[in-house]
């Protein structure tokens, strides 16, 4: 389906983030048992987009990289599989998406990111840890430290700037609008993926 889809609109196609974001960190907790399912999601994880949000992404890192920052990528897309199982162990739509509707990053168009220091790409202060289902993790969450609030008040700033929309429950998440009526939901892996966008 996505080969024939990509074919009739090139304009949704995946592509793979390292291709626009120079240097590219990530953190990809899901590929580990170290997240709140304690189990590997899943493996040999690339980071993959829809281009225009590849775009805007590339944007936000090059006005990040002015202030000696960079992005920091715990999530991208993530196989529709992916989604049932987390939904398995956290089956509350604040904090995980209902398989019925699908998420964001399912379809590619959402990111969980955070801010890292651009020479060495390590995390900046942030309210909590990635993941973290509790109210410090909440955008009006205000019980915190100057840096901490700043740090913060930044990423969410920069990102909607550039078309994303957080996500009030997660400091972290932030998707690009309508992504349910222009881009349909995957289940494929990121080894497919791999070689489906080598024919982008």
């Amino acid at each position: 389906m996505y080969k024939k889809l990509v074919k009739a609109d090139t304009s949704i196609r995946m592509v793979a983030l390292k291709n626009f974001i120079h240097p590219l960190y990530t953190s990809l907790v899901y590929a580990t048992p170290a997240n709140f399912t304690k189990t590997v999601l899943y493996h040999d994880p690339e980071v993959f987009v829809r281009v225009e949000v590849a775009r805007a992404l590339a944007k936000v890192q090059e006005e990040l990289k002015k202030k000696d920052l960079s992005l920091l990528f715990f999530d991208a897309y993530r196989p529709y599989s992916t989604t049932v199982k987390m939904w398995q162990v956290v089956p509350d739509e604040r904090y995980a998406a209902n398989p019925r509707k699908g998420s964001g990053h399912n379809r590619g168009a959402a990111v969980d990111v955070t801010l890292a220091d651009l020479s060495n790409g390590k995390a900046v202060p942030m309210p909590t840890a990635f993941d973290d289902f509790s109210e410090k993790a909440h955008h009006n969450y205000m019980k915190l430290g100057k840096k901490v609030l700043e740090n913060r008040k930044l990423l969410r700033t920069i990102m909607e700037k550039h078309g994303f929309r957080a996500l009030e429950t997660e400091w972290w998440h932030y998707s690009f609008p309508n992504a349910a009526s222009k881009y349909h939901l995957m289940d494929l892996s990121f080894q497919q993926l791999e070689e489906l966008t080598r024919c982008n």
